[in-house]
């Protein structure tokens, strides 16, 4: 859960480009070399996970945060900015 600000941050999903023209993922105009090894050429490889974790429970966030999910929904705080978003006071909920 993220707060409207935060909204705007969120990562897009990684989709190959449905048109030709101005695609990325096609080998006219300098889109993508034929036989290329993508474990060679790239110099920075993308991870989905990335390197930040949560700072309660310390698992990796898949978004760039300070919270996972669990944490944030249980905390009623963004994911992303910490902000309080909702109010846990009367949810009745377990740490298991």
């Amino acid at each position: 859960m993220v707060c409207d600000k935060c909204e705007k941050k969120l990562s897009k999903v990684i989709v190959p480009d449905k048109w030709k023209e101005g695609a990325s993922n096609t080998t006219e105009g300098g889109g993508r070399k034929i036989n290329e090894n993508k474990l060679l050429s790239k110099k920075k490889r993308w991870s989905p996970y990335g390197n930040t974790k949560c700072t309660i429970c310390k698992q990796q966030v898949h978004q760039d945060g300070k919270y996972c999910h669990t944490c944030a929904y249980s905390k009623g705080v963004c994911a992303m900015c910490g902000k309080q978003v909702l109010d846990t006071k009367l949810y009745k909920q377990s740490n298991v």
